[in-house]
């Protein structure tokens, strides 16, 4: 319960900033995402705004290889989610490096928002049995909780991620900067989140399987090995 509440308190934050700074300020990049290349230079600086975004998010991804290793509960995917904590930190890192911010903002968008809802739907779940007394309203709120996760899950990560971010590194980056440097390995790294993406879905759709099959009886979490 704490390594879940205190996630969803950080995922709250981070992409609340995201949503202030895609929807509540002059960026374009969310309904133009060739943007995030426009204007694109080598050194470029780095707006204030943007940088703090990139300071809370490397600090915490930093601090989750460590904690993921040595603090979290164990689970099924734990060393994918070690490589995942990699990947994200040299994404982020070489990202603001290169100058390649504003696509990075898009990215942390997309995908901070499913784990606010899995850590809120989690909590839910621990909570729904508390000093040996069933407590329906969490049970429900857990059950809502998944079904919108679920959903969530697909639309941002699985269809907005490729349709928005690749479709603007893989192909609008080389209109608006020919010979973008490390178009590649930058490229490369996010097609691994995209397949890991698809790897987290599975366990999703396993889910809902033994929920329609019946072997599940109430919403827990199938990564972890004492449930």
């Amino acid at each position: 319960m704490p390594e879940s509440a205190w996630k969803f308190f950080f995922y709250t934050l981070s992409w609340s900033y995201g949503i202030y700074l895609l929807f509540f300020t002059d960026y374009p990049f969310f309904y133009d995402p060739p943007s995030v290349f426009y204007d694109w230079k080598k050194g470029m600086d780095v707006p204030t705004d943007i940088a703090i975004a990139y300071l809370l998010q490397c600090s915490f991804y930093g601090h989750s290889i460590y904690a993921t290793a040595y603090m979290d509960t164990w689970r099924k995917d734990s060393v994918v989610m070690l490589l995942h904590h990699v990947v994200t930190l040299t994404l982020i890192a070489f990202s603001y490096a290169f100058r390649y911010h504003n696509v990075g903002i898009l990215v942390l968008f997309l995908h901070d928002v499913n784990d606010v809802q899995l850590e809120f739907t989690k909590l839910n779940v621990y909570f729904k049995h508390r000093g040996g007394v069933y407590h329906r309203l969490n049970d429900i709120i857990s059950n809502i909780g998944c079904l919108t996760f679920s959903i969530s899950w697909f639309w941002f990560r699985l269809y907005w991620f490729p349709l928005k971010v690749l479709y603007a590194t893989c192909y609008s980056s080389l209109q608006s900067v020919p010979n973008i440097p490390f178009y590649f390995f930058f490229n490369a790294l996010l097609l691994i989140l995209t397949l890991m993406n698809i790897y987290w879905f599975l366990y999703i759709v396993l889910f809902v399987a033994k929920v329609l099959m019946g072997q599940m009886k109430e919403v827990n979490d199938v990564r972890e090995y004492d449930v």
